[in-house]
């Protein structure tokens, strides 16, 4: 049981470990039955049979279970839990710990008088390190901002989460500046992946993932410049919904990229991605009504974005197309290869990402002594010589791209890719291999960046059947985020393992 100790045993207080004894009855049986296949099949199933228990008992042991009494008692058992790994803590970079206890009494108080504010109230929520909350200086991931001035008024999301009745509990790591895909950073312990610590977990929304998958908060707000949200949320196995760019407010968050920044949550749940979005982007959380797979047009890019995929996330990202094909769904091919080689060309001058991000940071990026990330600085620095005449011209170029994008896909209701081509590597084969790293970080970037560069809106979902979690992602046209989470509701139980 040594890979269970990160998570202890105060999360939840069960009577024995009558669930586990359950879970070992279901794999034997499992095992049992396969005894017909031939050997490399019966492997197979035992692993995944074995995979699947160890999940289910990792989720039941972690995430707070809602027959708790009260709010206030779920957020106690995560901040003991938290408490007790204080010394080697790696998930949150700073716990609310008073603050959440006011907002889950409040929150207490409004369920027994019948007053509560709406589906928000009361979730534990984790949000990322680089929004504002009063008084404090916004880190962003960085040591170089802990002289900064404090936030004059916490982040207009955070505001919204706070008045829905959220439970602020802490902020999570990231990479710096939100810059890089993989999950490390420098100055900081990694956020180990959550169902793997020797993992990574994915960024730049690095804690905000694993926050999610082991069950310290319920939803988890990141950011999506490149691929943020989606990223760890597929490495983790837990959902993450990128919205169009400007569907929530970037007010009070650190800027990365302001043509390409989103603000979006991640959670185990597509409901609870749904309600947390509506929340943020100032509208009534109302219950979202799932639309049916039958008769829907999926498009599947032919081409680059299906290369070098691991044999595993091939094999499950054709399952998971047949479970839609099988419910209804018409897939079919699409090309979008010419759209992406034509913005590829115009980026040669430098990422959209990076040559904002080397205005908004200038300042240090002069100073060869600035303690900031090698990934990050020396990019950025390059960046610097572009002239500003030579990055309007690309946004524009973005622009009309964008549009173009958004005709081609007119004849789809939504696209499907796998979020990532691979699942996570172990931390140790990209720590100190500079081309290892540069590797893994274009493949985790490469298809959910899409989204960003031509304004669409996509969620992550975990495909079944895997070793290593990994996800399939839907993406809608601009502006189509309700219509795809509808859909996303059908399609996550059609992805469970059975």
């Amino acid at each position: 049981m040594k890979q269970f100790e990160r998570f202890g045993d105060s999360s939840v207080k069960v009577g024995g470990f009558v669930p586990i004894r359950m879970m070992a009855f279901a794999i034997n049986a499992a095992i049992e039955g396969s005894a017909g296949s031939p050997p490399r099949n019966r492997a197979t199933i035992r692993h995944r049979v074995v995979l699947k228990a160890t999940t289910d008992i990792i989720r039941f042991l972690t995430v707070p279970h809602s027959n708790s009494s009260s709010v206030r008692d779920r957020l106690e058992q995560i901040l003991s839990r938290l408490n007790d790994r204080r010394s080697e803590e790696r998930t949150f970079v700073r716990l609310y710990a008073e603050s959440a206890r006011s907002e889950a009494d409040a929150s207490d108080r409004r369920r027994q008088t019948g007053a509560s504010l709406g589906p928000l109230d009361g979730k534990i929520v984790s949000i990322k390190d680089l929004f504002d909350v009063a008084g404090e200086p916004t880190l962003a991931g960085s040591v170089i901002r802990r002289d900064a001035p404090p936030a004059a008024a916490d982040a207009l999301i955070v505001t919204r989460l706070r008045a829905a009745g959220a439970v602020i509990v802490g902020k999570t790591h990231m990479t710096e500046f939100a810059f890089t895909a993989v999950g490390l950073n420098p100055h900081y312990p990694v956020p180990g992946n959550a169902t793997d610590e020797s993992l990574i977990p994915g960024g730049s929304s690095s804690g905000a993932g694993v926050s999610v998958a082991e069950g310290t908060c319920d939803i988890a707000i990141g950011s999506d410049t490149g691929g943020s949200i989606r990223i760890p949320a597929a490495l983790n196995g837990i959902v993450g919904f990128k919205p169009t760019a400007s569907r929530i407010p970037l007010d009070g968050a650190f800027p990365l990229s302001p043509a390409l920044d989103s603000i979006g949550p991640l959670a185990r749940t597509v409901a609870d991605c749904a309600m947390a979005d509506a929340v943020m982007a100032g509208e009534r959380p109302t219950p979202l009504a799932a639309r049916p797979i039958a008769g829907l047009r999926i498009g599947v890019p032919d081409g680059r974005l299906l290369d070098d995929l691991s044999p595993e996330v091939a094999d499950a990202f054709a399952a998971s197309l047949d479970r839609l094909a099988r419910s209804g769904a018409a897939i079919v091919g699409c090309q979008i290869d010419d759209l992406i080689q034509r913005l590829r060309e115009a980026t040669r001058i430098g990422s959209i990402a990076g040559l904002e991000a080397s205005r908004i940071h200038a300042d240090w990026l002069k100073d060869d002594d600035a303690p900031v990330d090698a990934r990050v600085k020396e990019p950025l620095r390059r960046r610097l010589t572009v002239p500003d005449t030579a990055i309007a011209a690309l946004l524009d170029t973005r622009r009309a791209l964008a549009v173009e994008m958004g005709e081609r896909l007119s004849p789809y209701d939504l696209v499907a890719l796998p979020t990532t081509p691979i699942a996570a590597v172990p931390i140790a084969s990209v720590a100190t291999d500079d081309a290892e790293y540069d590797h893994v970080e274009g493949l985790l970037l490469r298809n959910c960046q899409v989204a960003n560069q031509f304004d669409l809106d996509a969620i992550t979902l975990p495909m079944p059947g895997l070793t290593r979690p990994a996800g399939l992602m839907l993406m809608g046209r601009n502006g189509t985020d309700r219509a795809l989470l509808a859909v996303a509701l059908s399609v996550e139980p059609l992805l469970q393992d059975r």
